[in-house]
């Protein structure tokens, strides 16, 4: 550490998996509580074959996801009448406030993805929108 009272450079571990407001598995890795992280969180999340979030939104935070396996889809837009299809080796850009629903169309495999968000909290920042999850059954 320096003088100035900066933070240190550090190796972490993944943390326990957890369960989010979404509704899907994250297993945490940088953010406020493992790093003392300011600005931003990074996770790897799973979901299962056929499984779906809840919709939501991130108020006042960007998400970037980078995906590892498996194809992952969302449903996009203030009434989610836009669709995305995410396959491995593409990144994905949510803005702040863009409501959402990944699901995993595979009935067969899992798919993994690399989540940024530049709230180093995580689900604070997360609203649910059950006024949206009948949009797409």
């Amino acid at each position: 550490m320096t003088g100035t009272g900066a933070a240190l450079c550090r190796v972490v571990r993944p943390g326990k998996a957890f369960i989010g407001k979404q509704g899907l598995s994250y297993a945490p890795g940088i953010s406020a509580e493992s790093a003392g992280a300011t600005g931003l969180h990074l996770q790897m999340v799973t979901i299962p074959p056929g499984a779906r979030a809840k919709a939501h939104k991130h108020e006042g935070h960007e998400t970037a996801i980078y995906a590892l396996a498996g194809t992952s889809c969302t449903w996009w837009g203030e009434r989610l009448e836009h669709h995305t299809e995410l396959r491995p080796g593409e990144y994905f850009y949510i803005p702040a406030g863009m409501p959402h629903l990944p699901y995993n169309p595979s009935p067969t495999e899992p798919c993994t993805a690399l989540i940024a968000r530049t709230d180093p909290n995580e689900q604070e920042s997360v609203v649910l929108l059950p006024e949206l999850d009948g949009i797409h059954p």
